[in-house]
């Protein structure tokens, strides 16, 4: 049996107009005129004879019956676009590389020059994101991301390094508020909420820090630790620099967490998610040998 299948355009013009609302978004979505998606939207409604949407132009309404169409054509066109991607040469375009943001500044960023150094061939495109993987879903070809076993199905894992967290603050606030933090505000972020509970609990140091001051993003909260606002538990390489050289105190440490930082690459891998991973490896173990974290006093006593 034949299948009823309208215009493909026509199509595509009325879901993204569902999808996003309005014609104009769905115009610059599909790199048309807006005159354009108007026509193919008319043109669908007069071959399957309803209204699909209702009231004025600038602001779209849905009726029953585009309700109905959009979300068939939500799910058709998702299933399109991963049967495409499954068979697709991913051997051709950029890498696409998905990162949590602060990590990709603090440290991937500062480490990439050397991969398209060594693979000038390869163009590679970040996006920044901490959300759970969905390889079905999400169009990238690696993911980098920091928790703990299972990982998503069809995914091959790459783990790089533990993670390792501590406090750290300014020095010039450091000298003032000693090694409990006595008065000083406890930053946080909201990317990590139990960051300062789960450090409490796995240190076993006793603080007196003041008030809660919450940051949306990471970075915002680093800023916040550098200009000497309060004190922050972070992750080692996001604050390696900044220790090293003296910019931040780290008075007690860096302990793992029991996180750990891995590397999630498709199952139906490609060289370049291959070449990017080798390298990636190769990196962490410069990273864990050239740049061990400061020991907590436990581990120091431990030690001795």
């Amino acid at each position: 049996m034949a299948r009823r299948i309208p215009s493909l355009n026509a199509l595509r013009a009325f879901e993204a107009a569902g999808r996003l609302g309005r014609m104009t978004l769905a115009a610059d979505e599909l790199n048309v005129t807006h005159s354009a998606v108007s026509r193919q939207i008319q043109h669908l409604e007069n071959v399957l004879g309803v209204p699909l949407f209702e009231g004025p132009k600038n602001r779209l309404r849905l009726t029953e019956a585009g309700s109905t169409l959009l979300s068939g054509l939500n799910a058709a066109f998702d299933q399109i676009d991963t049967s495409v991607r499954a068979v697709a040469d991913t051997e051709d375009g950029a890498l696409d590389v998905s990162c949590p943001g602060t990590f990709t500044m603090r440290w991937l960023i500062p480490r990439l020059y050397r991969f398209q150094a060594e693979y000038p061939d390869i163009d590679v495109r970040l996006t920044a994101s901490s959300r759970p993987v969905d390889f079905a879903r999400d169009s990238f070809d690696v993911a980098i991301r920091v928790g703990t076993a299972p990982w998503p199905a069809g995914a091959d894992v790459i783990p790089l390094f533990p993670e390792q967290t501590g406090t750290v603050l300014s020095p010039a606030l450091a000298e003032i508020v000693g090694e409990r933090f006595t008065g000083a505000a406890r930053l946080h972020t909201r990317s990590r909420l139990r960051a300062w509970g789960d450090w409490l609990a796995r240190s076993g140091i006793a603080v007196e820090a003041g008030s809660r001051v919450e940051y949306e993003h990471f970075y915002f909260m680093l800023e916040a630790a550098n200009a000497g606002l309060g004190v922050c538990v972070v992750p080692w390489p996001y604050v390696t620099d900044d220790v090293r050289f003296g910019r931040l105190a780290a008075p007690h440490g860096f302990l793992e967490s029991g996180h750990e930082y891995v590397a999630l690459r498709r199952a139906r891998r490609n060289r370049k998610s291959s070449l990017f991973c080798e390298w990636l490896e190769k990196e962490a173990r410069a990273f864990v040998l050239s740049y061990p974290a400061p020991a907590t006093q436990s581990q120091t006593a431990a030690i001795s």
